[in-house]
């Protein structure tokens, strides 16, 4: 065909081949219904999940959205959640993208591999679907699970909303494969309320999410290739030596790609905001803050509850404020003393317990982080919301009265705890 005639014939190709959508889609699902839709706009290459309650129906999806060829990526059936991480750490370092999700007992199994997944350095993407812990027995929503890894060396976000879970899904996948990161990140929604709650969701286009993603290139530092064979975790340690020292540097290595992360997140999400037009807090968010003085500090779907009640307590005449913590590992200290910095007393909500220390982690973790303010903000520690149990507007209204008496001079010697029946 001569040079004019496929120019034209390009030309006219491009003319008639329609535009590819950029229009959002509106859904109604739950909570792992788009955990499964954020994998899917993320182009995952391997997924290997076993079922647990409340976490069973994401796998449920996945697979659907396999079979129907909306994600292109292999599925692996496997035995049970250890074997689930051990075969996508091969896949990993093969240099494939993967995901996975588990909860409470499911974790715990996972446990050995998944300790070793971020010394490895692999940008895995693993969603928590969280859930208490035994013993009693319980299969409802916590965040005793995803708080007991919390020093594996793993990124943690919690979310909010159903819409923040999907969006969230997706940022997770870069977040973990940025070269200054390299470290898995675990997606924490609340067990029950974000799992099963249903609620209206915006799909963004695929094309935005392409673009936002940008070329795929997984674990370019430790792919495996015959051509280019190399030792994957060496032995280390021993008396003397380079072992302990080379140990020592892996160490260190992780802890800097974990405060790099910080950056990264942040990043990550203005530019997510930016193409697809929705914003959320990538480390804190301060609601209402401004003239408050004190404030609740609170994690998860809990969120909602408190932010309906700081509003009616704000309608009273009352100075209170709620900062969200959205990313929990790596712990934003900068970001969480200037919301602290505004205020002159706060209480710490948890949805799970810390026992060396007799109140929530959330909020030790809160309370160390003011010590670098060098000055004195009196705290309370609040437990609720164990074993699925609600944490309601009401509840949070009286969070408010005994937080506003910290003002007054009262002290707490123990955490409070929220719907207790003894």
């Amino acid at each position: 065909m001569p040079t004019t005639e496929l120019d034209a014939a390009i030309d006219t190709a491009i003319e008639t081949t329609p535009e590819p959508s950029y229009q959002p889609t509106t859904l109604v699902c739950d909570g792992n219904e788009a955990s499964a839709w954020g994998v899917a706009l993320a182009r995952p290459d391997v997924l290997a999940i076993y079922p647990i309650t409340p976490q069973s129906s994401l796998v449920e999806y996945l697979a659907q959205f396999v079979a129907e060829g909306i994600i292109d990526a292999e599925l692996m059936n496997v035995e049970g959640e250890h074997s689930v991480m051990s075969a996508l750490q091969g896949a990993a370092l093969a240099g494939a993208r993967t995901y996975t999700a588990t909860c409470g007992p499911g974790l715990a199994f996972m446990f050995e591999p998944y300790i070793r997944t971020p010394g490895l350095r692999l940008p895995m993407v693993a969603s928590l679907v969280t859930r208490d812990m035994l013993t009693p027995q319980c299969v409802w929503g916590g965040h005793q699970d995803a708080m007991l890894v919390k020093e594996a060396g793993w990124i943690q976000m919690y979310c909010e909303t159903v819409q923040e879970v999907l969006d969230t899904t997706v940022m997770a996948f870069r977040i973990a494969e940025h070269p200054d990161v390299m470290l898995p990140v675990n997606v924490n929604s609340d067990g029950n309320y974000l799992s099963y709650g249903v609620t209206g969701i915006s799909l963004p286009a695929a094309p935005l999410v392409d673009a936002f993603m940008g070329e795929k290139n997984i674990n370019w530092h430790a792919a495996l290739d015959p051509e280019r064979p190399m030792a994957i975790d060496p032995l280390t340690g021993g008396a003397g030596g380079a072992g302990p020292s080379l140990f020592a540097s892996y160490r260190k290595s992780q802890c800097d790609g974990m405060q790099n992360a910080l950056r990264v997140i942040e990043e990550t999400h203005k530019d997510w905001g930016d193409r697809i037009g929705r914003y959320h807090s990538p480390l804190v968010e301060e609601y209402r803050l401004e003239g408050a003085d004190y404030a609740l500090v609170t994690i998860g779907s809990m969120t909602g509850a408190a932010k309906d009640a700081v509003d009616a307590a704000r309608d009273r005449g009352e100075a209170v404020g709620v900062i969200k913590i959205k990313t929990f590992r790596p712990f934003p200290v900068e970001a969480i003393n200037r919301a602290l910095g505004k205020v002159k007393a706060f209480g710490v909500v948890d949805r799970s317990v810390n026992f060396g220390w007799n109140c929530g982690p959330l909020y030790q973790e809160t309370l160390a982080a003011a010590q670098q303010l060098q000055r004195f903000i009196p705290s309370a520690s609040f437990i609720g919301g164990l074993a699925g149990s609600d944490i309601t507007v009401e509840h949070f209204t009286q969070v408010i009265e005994d937080t506003a008496q910290l003002l007054q001079g009262r002290t707490y010697n123990e955490p409070i705890w929220i719907n207790r029946n003894d």
